[in-house]
């Protein structure tokens, strides 16, 4: 390809808080740089059906505030396909648009890096998950804003079990990864964490549970990593057979993690990552997703973050051992 002129910008996958601040960051820098920004609405599926509009400072007024995206997102099946890409290569080539920034997580990059392959052509990741499992980056968009939406619900709920001395367990998102669950269990003083990290069996439960009785209380909170088999009322179901003498609540917190207006960590986080994804494409790097390690912006080629699982660090499973006694 001749030099880039236009640059798309989508979000795709799952929103999280920070993405309208990723979003007006990569436009206002582009812009500040020469290029032409178009924000793509809907992912790639408005990428496929030519969803684009082209962006001024203007449009992204006013946005940084705002938790979600105003780009919209969805996951497209069509993408998945080879004709569905090409027709997302034939609607680049009719809006002149020469490289692609893709807001998303490890799905969306996923998707990014096959249409990038098979088409030779520039594309910027950036790490938009609530789920913070990205190889190759501290933190994603997304991440600080909901661990503390889940510390104040947890702060909450902890409330109603100290005065009815009951167990509670709270499951929040994370898929395939602890890291919500483990981070916040320690911010929430959570008397344990359930993640896919560390399997965890019913004499470990046995002992979280037997932590808040030697405190002089019957309440505790285990916060646990959503799961379709092994989720929190599956746990709390084992609890009330095997241990029935307790009082046992489930709060599955769900899309209530998602909302919100990004936290300060976040709104910064997702504003360097645009400014630096706009530099990438001027220094010519391409499928990379933009990261940020020690505070540094860093360039992760797609093969590295897409298939290297990110480092658990159970060191986190002896800090909240230790401070739960």
């Amino acid at each position: 390809m001749g030099k880039i002129k236009t640059i798309g910008i989508l979000t795709s996958g799952g929103d999280s808080p920070g993405m309208n601040a990723a979003i007006r960051a990569v436009t206002r820098a582009g812009i500040y740089n020469g290029f032409r920004i178009k924000g793509i609405y809907r992912g790639f599926d408005g990428l496929i059906n030519g969803e684009i509009k082209e962006f001024s400072t203007e449009d992204v007024s006013g946005i940084i505030t705002r938790g979600g995206t105003i780009l919209k997102s969805a996951r497209s099946k069509e993408f998945m396909t080879v004709e569905g890409r090409q027709k997302a290569y034939e609607t680049c080539l009719k809006e002149e648009i020469d490289a692609l920034i893709v807001i998303g997580g490890n799905g969306s990059l996923t998707g990014a890096r096959e249409f990038a392959m098979e088409h030779d052509f520039p594309c910027i990741g950036m790490p938009g998950t609530i789920d913070n499992d990205l190889y190759g980056t501290d933190a994603t968009i997304g991440y600080d804003t909901t661990m503390n939406t889940i510390m104040e619900c947890v702060d909450r709920i902890r409330d109603t079990a100290n005065s009815h001395e009951r167990i509670f367990f709270v499951e929040v998102m994370g898929r395939d990864a602890g890291f919500l669950a483990q981070n916040c269990a320690i911010a929430c003083g959570a008397e344990a964490a359930i993640v896919p990290e560390e399997a965890t069996d019913v004499d470990q439960l046995a002992a979280f549970m037997g932590r808040g009785i030697r405190k002089s209380k019957k309440s505790c909170i285990v916060i646990v990593s959503e799961s379709p088999k092994c989720g929190a009322m599956y746990y709390a179901d084992r609890v009330k057979q095997e241990f029935p003498g307790f009082d046992v609540r489930v709060s599955i917190l769900g899309h209530l993690q998602r909302g919100g207006s990004p936290s300060a960590r976040d709104r910064i986080l997702a504003s360097c990552m645009g400014v630096g994804a706009i530099e990438a494409i001027m220094q010519g790097q391409r499928n990379v997703m933009i990261g940020v390690r020690n505070n540094d912006i860093v360039y992760v080629p797609f093969s590295e973050c897409i298939r290297t699982d990110k480092v658990f660090d159970k060191r986190l499973i002896t800090v909240l051992d230790e401070l739960s006694i």
